[in-house]
């Protein structure tokens, strides 16, 4: 399945709203937000109307772009710090042909995730941003693109890097890919950018 059919049939109905009205909370213009975030206007409308659903990465970048989490674009309600999260409450959400759960609290300087990463989604676009980023692989094996440099990681490996290195995931086993995720929420919305739809396949 292409990253734009998976958009199209997730259904994530509370991101639509929320997208319009984080956007609006952040003082920036349709043309604005979706120049920063590497989109068109036309396809950013689309998001904020619901006739297109946003893949994991994109939704990273928008929540960037508007000073929040993953989590409030989505609507969810997570205890503002509290310090620990019960497995019992990490709700799967599925975005982009990926699922995540929320592993950490909102309203901090980091985001933690737990991903899974289905077997031919690479999502549809090389993420460009300010900040860091960490990530450990729990099952199955990664390919993590890194500017020019393709790495393979297996359980038990991890990576941590400059978000400003143009990056790209892809599992690399039919059976996915499952990963502890830890993001910096550092907002620079001129500096924010999002690159792709990309042409061809990682090597």
């Amino acid at each position: 399945m292409s990253s734009s059919e998976a958009e199209s049939t997730t259904d994530l109905p509370a991101v639509a709203p929320q997208l319009r009205a984080l956007r609006r909370r952040a003082s920036l213009t349709l043309e604005a937000a979706a120049r920063a975030a590497g989109l068109s206007p036309a396809h950013l409308s689309r998001l904020e109307t619901g006739h297109r659903q946003p893949s994991l990465p994109m939704l990273l970048a928008l929540a960037r772009i508007y000073a929040t989490t993953v989590s409030e674009l989505l609507g969810e309600t997570v205890a503002e710090r509290d310090a620990v999260v019960r497995a019992a409450d990490m709700e799967p959400t599925a975005a982009g042909g990926w699922t995540y759960w929320p592993a950490g609290a909102s309203g901090r300087g980091m985001q933690a995730l737990r991903v899974h990463v289905p077997y031919g989604a690479q999502g549809d676009i090389v993420r460009v941003h300010p900040g860091e980023e960490w990530l450990y692989v729990l099952e199955g094996r990664l390919r993590l693109r890194l500017g020019d440099t393709t790495h393979r990681l297996a359980p038990g490996d991890s990576a941590h890097f400059d978000s400003l290195t143009p990056h790209r995931i892809a599992a690399v086993d039919h059976d996915g890919v499952e990963l502890l995720f830890v993001h910096t929420l550092l907002q620079s919305p001129t500096a924010a950018l999002c690159l792709g739809p990309t042409n061809g396949e990682m090597p």
